[in-house]
């Protein structure tokens, strides 16, 4: 019996616990369960789930665009900070890769990590090793090889029962 997405975030809070970056990633394409996985954590935990692209944007109104590429990293600080908990939960992410804020979203993420136990959402895939966030010909793509981050791959989980469901079919 394969565990659930929710049991698996669990299972990597424990991991992730020891290690110097406690970063948990929950990788899919839109639409795969990454933020019902969030609200699930959330509900069982009492741990606020921060919408990153609202959160972030409110404050980054009245600031120019070199104050916003200078002051994303603090904000998002700011934003993180404002809990006791020490877990943070993420969802929301796709305002930290945009290109006019000249980022590096997944080391602000691992910077976060430090501090904190950081559980976020990422629209993306898996695959041979790396994480990637967009198509290859879009301005936001992101590659990266995994490591120093813990993933859940919500894919491969959605594949794994779908190939439980077919073998218990046939």
């Amino acid at each position: 019996m394969s565990r659930s997405p929710t049991g698996e975030v669990f299972q990597k809070l424990k991991q992730a616990s020891g290690l110097h970056y406690r970063l948990v990633l929950i990788v899919g394409p839109e639409g795969s369960g990454k933020t019902t996985v969030l609200q699930e954590i959330e509900a069982r935990t009492g741990t606020p789930l921060i919408n990153v692209n609202l959160e972030l944007s409110k404050r980054m109104l009245d600031l120019t665009e070199r104050q916003r590429i200078l002051c994303v990293f603090r904000l998002l600080d700011e934003l993180t900070n404002h809990t006791a908990n020490e877990i943070i939960l993420l969802d929301n992410l796709e305002i930290l890769f945009d290109v006019t804020l000249k980022q590096d979203p997944l080391q602000l993420l691992t910077k976060l990590s430090r501090n904190h136990t950081v559980v976020a959402a990422w629209n993306g895939l898996v695959e041979n090793g790396y994480l990637t966030y967009a198509e290859s010909r879009h301005p936001e793509y992101r590659r990266y090889r995994i490591q120093d981050f813990l993933i859940i791959d919500l894919t491969a989980t959605t594949q794994g029962l779908d190939n439980a469901v077919k073998e218990y079919r046939t």
